[in-house]
């Protein structure tokens, strides 16, 4: 990767999205009065963005962000402006939904626009491609708090298995063998968040939504386990 005084295209990218991300809680700010714990769950948000970011390009070798990767980075900086709101409807107990649903429905949407891009561009990359799973990981654990504050706690186990199950390869390796594609993982993947903006929104009764985030937990537990079983059946023929 060649460097410059003014830095790469990738470095240039990326400060665009970090201004991106402070105008973005700005205009939060004054949209829906964001209180300081807002303000800095977004700003530590950006930071660790960047950071992380960075570091995987740098491993990467690469000297610019692709298309798709800009897509899944404006992605990731709506994301950033839905943790703020999380986190400041948690500590004032009142979450400003007519933003926060919205918000997290284009950053969903748009999931589905950075692979085609990809594709159609012929930029698919492993640094994409985990850019942009990570920041669904993320997205989908911020949902899962904010529901949780209203149908408990065990909703939190949809945002935190897949990094139970990253924390679990470290102590078996055999979890971080590399998987068929299984459509059935997409969609259930794809839902969770679906899922879960719809029982954020208020529009359901709290008993219905607590039924439709159960099954939607339910079909990632069971897509997980399918994961598990196929990697442990490797493992074993080996």
């Amino acid at each position: 990767m060649t460097a410059t005084r003014t830095g790469t295209l990738a470095d240039r990218q990326q400060a665009g999205a970090g201004l991106l991300q402070l105008a973005l809680l700005a205009t939060l700010g004054a949209a829906v009065d964001l209180g300081p714990v807002g303000w800095l769950a977004g700003a530590t948000f950006a930071i660790g963005l960047q950071l992380l970011l960075a570091g995987a390009v740098r491993t990467a070798g690469a000297d610019a962000l692709g298309p798709a990767d800009i897509v899944t980075l404006g992605r990731a900086v709506l994301v950033g402006g839905v943790t703020a709101l999380v986190a400041d409807g948690l500590w004032t107990g009142s979450p400003a939904v007519s933003v926060l649903v919205p918000l997290a429905t284009v950053a969903l949407a748009l999931d589905a626009v950075d692979g085609q891009v990809a594709r159609r561009t012929q930029t698919v990359s492993e640094l994409g491609a985990r850019f942009d799973m990570e920041t669904d990981a993320f997205l989908i654990l911020v949902l899962s708090a904010a529901v949780a504050a209203d149908l408990g706690p065990w909703v939190l186990v949809i945002g935190g298995l897949r990094y139970a199950y990253v924390a679990a390869g470290w102590v078996l390796p055999w979890l971080t063998g590399s998987l068929p594609v299984r459509y059935s993982a997409k969609a259930i993947a794809a839902g969770q968040g679906i899922v879960l903006v719809v029982a954020v929104s208020g529009l359901l009764p709290l008993l219905v939504a607590a039924l439709l985030v159960a099954v939607a937990l339910t079909a990632l537990v069971w897509s997980f386990a399918q994961s598990v079983l196929l990697l442990a059946h490797r493992a074993q023929a080996r």
